[in-house]
């Protein structure tokens, strides 16, 4: 499973992804136009195909990033949806309406009614408050930083209303706590070890508002059933939903290119003739949304990962096209070390500032000539260590590439791969010296995944969970400009990503390698209602959330009308 969930905010600089840009290769599906679809009979199975690495610890806990692509959306739900592909479009959920006072400085959200929890008690404004007001007392799962970096002040209920304060500006931060925060049962979480350690209770029996239960786990697949007292009259459709434990993406591929799993969320090599020719009813789609890279640990308890000589040799030794060619069969384009994904985020680019960086191409030369400085060499190697996840095939053909590409100038990497949950709990806590990762946040502007992977708010100490900023990188300047964007109007905040991006080229603190993007397959021999390039009303990989719940109530099965 796809470590990675998504962040943007229905924001000035809203931008509409472009499929074109870090796209894989696609086929139209012209079996499922986009229609206002009228009353949809209930019925219907489908089969998730997306590399987990390890087998499944059946704990729900969606404030525990290890585990909750597994909850939220399935289970757990949002306040509103936001559609990052649409323009920020977005879908009123637990909160029916909100309103913003005049500076940004305050919403008031109204909160649905006649909503239920999965265990039939009643769903309250209370629990939206009780949430945020969680996340408060145990720091460890405000995993957006929402008390700090946005400067949440309160979070209170008063009948169906709830009211967020924030010290600032915060409309840019509506994504987080809108769209990506999910709202859990104050009578299951304000009681016992729930309460007491929210980030590491294990949460085997989940009860959300959301589409679906849990309905049996075992270590080999989970079953979802649908919710039947759902608050989405009709929905969902589909009635049961099958996410077996693929260990490695071979059979989970095999799977889908047979139509026996009909959603999947994986690289798929080849995907032409091992996928696509195989049926008329094999399709894919998977838009651009960041960076896959190198995450160095800068602690400088790590000698030389927080080395920026170090740093800059890797990435100035990498071919990023060969990686992008030979690693990932050409589907994805290259990265570049700005941090900015072009062409989606063009008008951010600074493409002179990169050049006068010297990072415009590879330099295995200069990449030498530093590495030669520190006293190493091809004859004389540093020795390096890279954690990455054990199944991810792209992964491993790219880290193969970049291996060759570092034992030129004077590296030799060791690449070490472990289960999915072990390799995000080493990220987390700092216990790596390099990690191949893809951060967890995209958006409308290249800032939210910025924000995420920059701002020191976003870090923490060796042996604690950092949320997101899991290289310790620390820069008051850059604190600074993050946190000067939610006022900013729309040029300054072009030109404070512009700025954020020289940090980039100046401090390697990630070295970005290829462009990310939403892996998605999708089967429509029987299911319909998919989101496509013509329809994208989500994010269509299986594992990002809130907008997994969107597809799921959406897809219906035609044998079943």
């Amino acid at each position: 499973m796809r470590p990675t969930r998504t962040l943007a905010a229905a924001v000035v600089v809203a931008l509409a992804w472009t499929a074109t840009a870090c796209s894989e290769t696609k086929r139209k599906d012209d079996s499922n136009p986009t229609e206002s679809a009228g009353p949809r009979k209930k019925g219907g199975e489908v089969t998730i195909a997306n590399t987990a690495g390890q087998t499944w610890t059946c704990n729900f806990n969606p404030f525990n990033p290890a585990v909750y692509n597994t909850s939220i959306g399935f289970v757990y739900e949002p306040l509103v949806f936001v559609n990052a592909l649409k323009d920020a479009a977005e879908t009123p959920m637990l909160a029916k309406s909100y309103k913003w006072n005049a500076d940004k400085t305050q919403i008031d959200f109204t909160i649905r009614e006649g909503v239920k929890w999965n265990d039939g008690k009643p769903f309250t404004a209370k629990d939206v408050a009780f949430t945020f007001n969680l996340m408060k007392k145990h720091p460890p799962i405000d995993l957006y930083a929402l008390w700090t970096t946005a400067g949440l002040q309160s979070a209170t209920a008063s009948g169906d209303q709830v009211t967020l304060k924030f010290e600032q500006a915060a409309q840019p931060y509506f994504y987080a706590f809108a769209n990506q925060q999910p709202i859990v049962p104050e009578h299951v979480f304000g009681a016992g070890e729930a309460a007491g350690k929210p980030e590491t209770w294990a949460d085997k029996k989940p009860v959300g508002t959301g589409p679906f239960e849990v309905d049996p786990c075992s270590p080999n697949n989970i079953q979802y059933t649908a919710n039947p007292d759902y608050w989405q009259q009709g929905k969902p459709y589909i009635q049961k939903v099958q996410y077996p434990a693929y260990l490695d993406n071979a059979p989970a591929n095999l799977d889908l290119a047979s139509g026996k799993a009909q959603w999947g969320s994986q690289f798929i090599p080849g995907i032409e003739q091992f996928y696509l020719d195989k049926s008329q009813d094999n399709h894919t789609w998977s838009p651009p949304v960041l960076n896959v890279g190198i995450y160095p640990n800068l602690d400088p308890s790590k000698e030389f990962s927080s080395n920026k000589t170090v740093r800059q040799a890797i990435s100035y030794a990498i071919d990023r096209e060969q990686v992008a060619k030979i690693g990932v069969g050409g589907q994805v384009p290259a990265a570049n070390q700005s941090g900015v994904v072009i062409p989606t985020f063009d008008k951010y680019y600074d493409a002179a500032a990169v050049e006068k960086a010297g990072f415009d191409k590879p330099d295995p030369d200069r990449a030498k000539q530093l590495l030669a400085d520190l006293g190493y060499s091809p004859s004389k190697p540093l020795k390096l260590t890279i954690l990455s996840i054990t199944g991810y095939t792209d992964w491993d053909a790219s880290l193969r590439v970049i291996k060759q590409n570092l034992k030129a100038v004077g590296i030799d990497l060791t690449v070490q791969t472990l289960a999915q949950q072990t390799f995000v709990g080493r990220l987390y806590t700092g216990d790596y010296d390099f990690a191949y990762y893809n951060q967890q946040t995209s958006g409308p502007s290249p800032y939210y995944e910025f924000r995420q992977m920059l701002h020191s708010a976003n870090t923490a100490p060796l042996g604690k969970n950092a949320p997101s900023n899991f290289e310790r990188y620390k820069n008051p300047e850059v604190d600074a400009l993050l946190n000067e964007y939610a006022a900013a109007d729309e040029g300054r905040q072009a030109e404070i990503v512009k700025e954020v991006s020289q940090f980039m080229l100046d401090d390697v603190p990630v070295i970005p390698v290829v462009c990310a993007v939403d892996w998605y397959q999708y089967n429509t021999k029987d299911i319909a209602g998919w989101p496509t390039e013509e329809n994208p009303y989500a994010q269509p990989a299986a594992y990002n959330f809130p907008d997994n719940g969107q597809v799921l109530s959406s897809i219906y099965s035609k044998s079943a009308q």
